[in-house]
């Protein structure tokens, strides 16, 4: 691969890695507000059925561009884009605590209750969300390359959606359990979010196949890349 080739390809590694930090430290900071993702009022376990979080509408973004960056330029720097991720979180919750601290002036038009109730949980959803958030996107890695070398490099969205289910479930579950072990949210909803968050994110993951798709070809495309090879940054 050629210097301009490779520069090419280090500008649309860090372009998807500030996608994923954006979707990840967004996804905390608007969790709070919840809506219907599928427009039938089922119950189960007394809770809505289709109710999640808005904080889940990014999130997925996360899964489907870690596993393009395992795919065109390998676990390794799949985990280093994870990493940076957790970082970026932790500082933005450090951003948002002095906020919250900083006491408003008597005319400021969103007042310390009004900020503390919207933000002041931030930290408590970040701490929960980047356990969770750890634990899934290193299994999806993982699991990622292990349906790759199993299958060869073929069948790509075999590996794109296992390995996307399985962290998802353990993501949803750990979360949502954090969540009210801290008293973010009330047990009544802890079964069902988890049903909802999962069947969501099962849900993306099917719609994001397509997407995954259109990138490996594009990749391969521009940098003449072999079936199963892998973009060398060094």
């Amino acid at each position: 691969m050629s210097i301009k080739d490779k520069l090419a390809a280090q500008r649309i590694y860090m372009l998807l890695g500030a996608l994923f930090i954006t979707s990840l430290v967004v996804s905390n900071l608007i969790f709070q507000k919840f809506f219907y993702w599928y427009p039938f009022d089922v119950e189960v376990f007394g809770s809505k059925l289709f109710v999640v979080s808005v904080g889940i509408l990014p999130y997925p973004i996360t899964f489907l561009i870690t596993d393009l960056i395992s795919e065109i330029y390998g676990k390794k720097r799949a985990n280093q884009v994870v990493v940076t991720g957790i970082f970026a979180s932790l500082f933005s919750v450090l951003i948002v605590f002095v906020a919250d601290i900083v006491p408003a002036v008597p005319d400021s038009p969103i007042d310390d209750t009004l900020f503390s109730s919207v933000f002041g949980r931030t930290i408590l959803a970040v701490g929960a969300s980047m356990t969770a958030y750890l634990c899934a996107q290193f299994v999806d890695i993982q699991i990622y390359h292990f349906w790759k070398r199993v299958t060869k490099g073929k069948h790509l969205w075999l590996r794109n959606n296992f390995s996307t289910w399985l962290s998802q479930f353990v993501d949803t579950l750990s979360v949502v359990l954090l969540l009210c072990l801290f008293k973010v949210l009330p047990w009544s909803l802890f079964k069902g979010l988890l049903i909802s968050g999962f069947l969501f994110k099962v849900f993306v993951a099917l719609c994001d196949t397509p997407f995954m798709y259109l990138g490996v070809y594009l990749f391969k495309k521009r940098f003449n890349l072999m079936d199963n090879e892998e973009i060398d940054l060094l």
